[in-house]
């Protein structure tokens, strides 16, 4: 149970912040706050001084980034895995491994899904 917990982020972009304690301290309580998978019982959650539940979701996590410890793959090829959450509508198959390629090349993994 979180209580008392206050975490302000000043509006810069392109600012990393890391979430770091012991175990059992709320550290994923706070990031599933964040992320809106369940909303407070009391407090808010605010974005620019708005609360998250009243913004439009998908708008929302295109602003908000959260890069977890230990990551989660989904059931499925690295491709679907890649793309998950994209929205490639409109794109081309040409346009689409473009987009695959130059992801897996800045991950440096272009490699290792080729071989």
């Amino acid at each position: 149970m979180l209580d008392g917990v206050t975490i302000e982020v000043s509006q810069n972009q392109n600012k990393v912040v890391a979430l770091v304690g012991s175990s059992g301290c709320g550290k994923s309580s706070i990031i599933a706050l964040i992320e809106d998978f369940y909303r407070p019982d009391k407090g808010e959650v605010l974005f620019n001084g708005q609360n998250i539940s009243e913004l439009d979701p998908k708008w929302y996590h295109q602003q908000v980034a959260i890069v977890q410890q230990e990551p989660v793959l989904f059931s499925g090829d690295i491709r679907e895995n890649i793309l998950y959450g994209l929205d490639t509508t409109g794109l081309s198959e040409a346009q689409i491994i473009q987009m695959l390629d130059e992801s897996t090349r800045l991950a440096s993994a272009y490699d290792f899904i080729h071989d």
